[in-house]
């Protein structure tokens, strides 16, 4: 038995050589456009994941904000302070410290009204009348009655009061 002759098969070898080489080249074009795209992908991949966790900051701080106004809006429509003034303490020749007491005792009465919002205070004024001006009040062995002039609903919910002896 004869071996043939390797230049028979030559053509054949050329062929295989052929796709070899061709199987080789593109693969490596394969590679090169496929890592480029991998790269331009996983930029812009990373790109977005800054853009969420920028958009996520700034969100979470419009939430804080809109949250910290909706507190301060909150404090702003309910009674902070109630402040109590005696107009005429002159007339009765009465010393600051028992106009002070005056003062603090009829803010006591209605101490009730401190962290409620004003349009429940509003609507309970006649109350805050009547707690005042029926109460009266002893500074220096006399009796003395308030008689309010002024009430004003706001944050600070402010009273203007006479003095006046009681009967």
């Amino acid at each position: 038995m004869r071996i043939p002759s390797s230049q028979q098969f030559q053509e054949w070898r050329r062929l295989f050589a052929g796709m070899a080489i061709g199987a080789v080249m593109s693969w490596l074009i394969f590679l090169f456009i496929f890592g480029d795209w991998q790269e331009e992908y996983s930029m812009k991949i990373k790109l977005q994941e800054e853009e969420i966790n920028e958009l996520q900051e700034e969100k979470k701080i419009w939430q804080e904000d809109v949250e910290k106004i909706n507190k301060d809006n909150e404090e702003k429509l309910t009674i902070q302070k109630i402040e109590v003034k005696i107009l005429n303490h002159e007339r009765y020749k009465l010393d600051l410290f028992s106009v002070h007491e005056i003062e603090e005792s009829a803010k006591e009465d209605i101490r009730t009204l401190l962290t409620q919002n004003i349009e429940t205070a509003f609507k309970s004024r006649d109350l805050i009348l009547r707690a005042i001006e029926n109460r009266t009040f002893k500074a220096h062995e006399k009796r003395y009655r308030l008689k309010i002039k002024d009430i004003v609903f706001y944050t600070t919910l402010t009273i203007q009061v006479e003095l006046q002896f009681d009967e």
